[in-house]
């Protein structure tokens, strides 16, 4: 996997934290570094462990479905670009308050980067070198997030469904890419 296919993935999967930091900056009275350094490192951590966990569950059953590995990660990145697709349509806008507690903080943390488990499941199948593969998507995800919450602050919600959108259509972009990598020029 190309660094600017990494890049690409990366970008997908934070859009849903990216997302929920501009609800949290919405939320905020002013801009705060400290605020945003927080709602990112929550973010971008967990962003980068699930993956990890997701590779090591993907490694256990590796060798069980290599014929299917490009249909499985094809049908995962689907799904999950898909769903973040259809919450950009949804009407009802999420809400969210200022609160930078840790349980709530580990709350949404943990609901943003399910999908990322998943994609971890499917970096297991196409040999990705891990550590930093989930590293960069911390990383990213911890720079998105800092600026969720200033363009929360500053702008307000109108970013909020565009950012999940957005990063649907990569996730489908990219499962596709590696479906048709594999039964056409493998």
């Amino acid at each position: 996997m190309s660094i600017a296919e990494l890049f690409l993935i990366a970008v997908g999967l934070s859009m849903d934290a990216f997302a929920v930091a501009v609800c949290k900056g919405l939320s905020m009275q002013k801009m705060s570094l400290k605020n945003a350094a927080i709602v990112g490192l929550y973010f971008g951590g967990f962003q980068g462990f699930m993956p990890f966990l997701g590779y090591l569950l993907g490694s256990r059953f590796q060798n069980a479905i290599t014929a299917y590995d490009h249909w499985i990660a094809f049908v995962l990145l689907a799904v999950i670009g898909g769903s973040m697709i259809k919450e950009s349509m949804d009407p009802e806008a999420e809400t969210c308050d200022a609160s930078l507690a840790v349980k709530d903080m580990t709350i949404l943390a943990i609901a943003t980067s399910i999908d990322a488990l998943a994609v971890g499941v499917t970096f297991a199948f196409l040999q990705v070198q891990i550590l930093p593969a989930v590293s960069f998507i911390g990383v990213i995800t911890f720079v998105l997030s800092m600026v969720g919450v200033k363009t929360g602050v500053v702008f307000g919600a109108r970013y909020k469904s565009r950012a999940e959108l957005t990063g649907g259509l990569i996730l489908i972009l990219m499962g596709l890419k590696i479906l048709l990598e594999h039964l056409f020029f493998s």
